[in-house]
């Protein structure tokens, strides 16, 4: 006897791969990814816009142009790492002062209807730290700190193992480091951020002579002496926030993201010898600060994806 097998005895074909859905969105950009479980970037997009004149019609349309690379994927779900101040139970971006836009932008409600994805959202240097916890340089401790430079700046803080922020926490780009500063664009003065960030770097350079619309790679690549001052100047200023996180909760590792990458090994060195410095206390951990060395720095992305895995 001939015996022909039943077609539901036959092997099931093999389920898809997951994936996961990441977003960023910063002052003037959006950026969006598809990823492994593993953290691999598999297919990544990025749309702008002008943070200073956008209306939250712009805002959509960035946000639409960069989400198309969900088309192709189905993904498990959609973490959002934003700038400025989150409410993450309502999905809103409450406040970003450089973009009056996004005051309210209900960016998960939006995101939700472009892709029919999940969508969950939480603050940028909140998720970052968990981008390089699970997927970066700061896997397998359980203390260390995780910095954005640049146009953005900010700090998160894995402590014992738990992100020292509340759900749409600060980021410390506020903190006040110079009593009789700068006026920033919150309102107060001497906040971190109007001492490191891109923009005093541009507005310094032009002070000192040194041309208009400057990045810190051609400083450092120039060989010019006054240059390399105007960038060690840039470097203290990035310390003068780090120290405070040091003296609170003495993380052990500094890991800088985004501008520092083109600082080279000098930038790093300053802000590390700076950090050493304020070791006020016996037995902590001496400091060390590593750079992000990837062509593309995605920590943020990682971090969205984290988010997501994290509820799965």
């Amino acid at each position: 006897m001939r015996l022909v097998p039943d077609v539901a005895e036959q092997p099931a074909a093999p389920p898809a791969p997951r994936r996961l859905g990441a977003v960023e969105l910063v002052p003037g950009r959006v950026s969006a990814a598809v990823l492994s479980m593993a953290g691999q970037v598999l297919d990544r997009t990025e749309s702008s816009y002008d943070a200073a004149t956008a209306t939250p019609a712009d805002i959509d349309r960035a946000l639409a142009g960069a989400a198309g690379v969900f088309a192709a994927h189905e993904v498990q779900g959609i973490g959002v790492a934003a700038a400025g101040l989150v409410d993450p139970l309502a999905g809103l971006i409450r406040e970003v002062n450089d973009v009056p836009a996004l005051h309210g932008y209900p960016v998960t409600e939006r995101l939700a209807a472009l892709t029919g994805a999940g969508v969950r959202l939480e603050h940028r240097a909140r998720l970052q730290v968990l981008g390089d916890r699970w997927f970066g340089a700061g896997r397998g401790r359980r203390t260390f700190a995780s910095v954005s430079t640049g146009e953005v700046l900010g700090v998160g803080v894995l402590y014992d193992g738990e992100v020292m922020a509340p759900p749409g926490g600060r980021s410390g780009a506020h903190m006040t480091v110079s009593a009789s500063g700068e006026r920033c664009t919150c309102g107060n003065r001497g906040c971190w951020k109007t001492l490191a960030t891109t923009a005093w770097l541009r507005t310094r350079a032009r002070a000192a002579g040194l041309g208009e619309a400057v990045s810190l790679s051609a400083l450092v690549g120039s060989g010019d002496a006054l240059a390399a001052r105007v960038v060690d100047e840039y470097a203290h200023n990035l310390a003068l926030g780090l120290v405070n996180v040091q003296q609170l909760f003495a993380p052990g590792l500094f890991i800088l993201h985004g501008e520092a990458r083109d600082g080279g090994e000098r930038f790093r060195t300053v802000v590390e010898e700076r950090l050493r410095d304020a070791v006020a206390f016996a037995g902590a951990e001496q400091p060390r600060v590593l750079v992000g060395t990837a062509a593309v720095d995605d920590v943020a992305l990682l971090g969205g994806a984290g988010l997501v895995l994290s509820h799965l």
